[in-house]
């Protein structure tokens, strides 16, 4: 029987690292006071039958992604630059490949406007360079987006579209490019979805809502062949919400990854919103079964940490075709799993969808809103986890 090395003074707890570390003491979430989420009990070591080939050579059955965002390093919000940006980005990878991360992401960091902090800039970079969309965003606009949209979490428009949209000054090409430049190796590059992005925007061109959509699926799609990435993703935040769009999502969604480069990784991530750390949309898996299985992706990458045990069950339900990632590290919370608690969440899922489902495991979402300290131990978290859970 396959026992795992596993001692519990190599995973302390938050509480006992703190004694020893000024970096986490004001903002542990005291275990007390989290959400249970899926972790029930203690991981089982007897469990882990998981065969894992040691070579080098071969990816583990399991994989850890990062799903975007970091934390903007102190240094760069104070002296921005380009050279910055790149150097920023170097230290992102680097710090994830030194954890153990098998495909890390850039962390987004040359998105972030300060102007616009609670989203991290991921619908402003995204929307305001586009040709025909307006930035002028005053009072009347600001009425008019309040009283016929139904984010609540916004009380303005990203932009007012005016004329037919066009890629404008929009440059995901270079952006990736420079990350490409720093990654030393595999790495994901991250899209809005064009369904999200429509969400945020005050139509006075098209005025119709799916027009609008399918033409910011058109310029993404445009934006994201020759992409120099070995995997792209989707970020997709208001369908889990929204389920009666799911058709008009699913299709605009479809333009972009049917766009992606052949023997590139698509992936798909959904959550139920992150924003200033708490979840702005209510819903459940279960409600968007058909939607996820009629995706073009390889791979999804779903919150599920800071989700009740019953969205388990819905994963069952998900095309075999389509390879499971799942989040297991919460990012509403400051408190650092332990590698039990990870290796926990990746069992409790595996002994519902079956062996072999699960292929990837990562955050619920992305670390833009927690201190660094928070999220690079987090990291290693993710790493230490899934390598106990395969008896690594």
């Amino acid at each position: 029987m396959f026992s795992p090395r596993y001692s519990p003074s190599l995973y302390k707890t938050p509480m006992q690292h703190q004694d020893n570390c000024h970096c986490c003491t004001s903002e542990l979430t005291p275990l007390g006071n989290q959400k249970k989420a899926y972790l029930t009990k203690p991981f089982s070591a007897t469990r882990a039958a998981v065969k894992y080939s040691r070579s080098a050579s071969k990816k583990p059955t399991i994989q850890t992604t990062t799903v975007g965002s970091y934390p903007i390093p102190e240094w760069l919000a104070a002296l921005p630059s380009e050279q910055a940006v790149i150097d920023a980005t170097r230290v992102v990878f680097d710090l994830q490949r030194q954890a153990g991360i098998d495909l890390p992401t850039d962390g987004e960091l040359y998105r972030f406007d300060i102007n616009h902090p609670d989203t991290n800039g991921m619908i402003e970079y995204f929307i305001r360079p586009m040709a025909g969309v307006s930035a002028d965003v005053g009072r009347s606009v600001s009425e008019e987006f309040q009283r016929h949209t139904p984010m609540g979490f916004r009380r303005k428009p990203a932009g007012v579209v005016t004329s037919a949209l066009k890629e404008g000054s929009l440059n995901l090409l270079a952006d990736c490019q420079r990350a490409a430049s720093v990654a030393g190796g595999d790495f994901k590059f991250t899209v809005t979805s064009p369904y999200m992005l429509s969400r945020t925007l005050l139509d006075h061109h098209y005025r119709n809502f799916d027009q609008l959509t399918l033409a910011i699926a058109d310029v993404l799609a445009a934006q994201v062949r020759g992409l120099p990435a070995s995997c792209i993703q989707i970020d997709e935040a208001n369908i889990p919400g929204n389920p009666k769009d799911a058709p008009l999502a699913a299709k605009a969604m479809n333009v972009v990854l049917d766009a992606i480069d052949k023997g590139t990784e698509r992936a798909v991530h959904f959550c139920f919103g992150n924003y200033g750390g708490q979840a702005i949309q209510k819903g459940s898996w279960k409600q968007l079964t058909a939607f996820l299985n009629a995706l073009h992706t390889d791979h999804l990458i779903l919150e599920l940490a800071h989700r009740p045990q019953s969205d388990i069950d819905a994963l069952k339900g998900i095309d075999k075709n389509i390879d499971l990632g799942i989040g297991v590290i919460d990012i509403k919370v400051n408190h650092i799993e332990t590698a039990d608690e990870v290796a926990s969440r990746i069992e409790s899922v595996e002994k519902k969808v079956g062996p072999n489902r699960v292929k990837w495991v990562h955050p619920d979402c992305g670390f833009w809103m927690l201190k660094r300290s928070i999220a690079d131990r987090k990291i290693e978290a993710l790493v230490k986890g899934r390598d106990l859970y395969l008896g690594r």
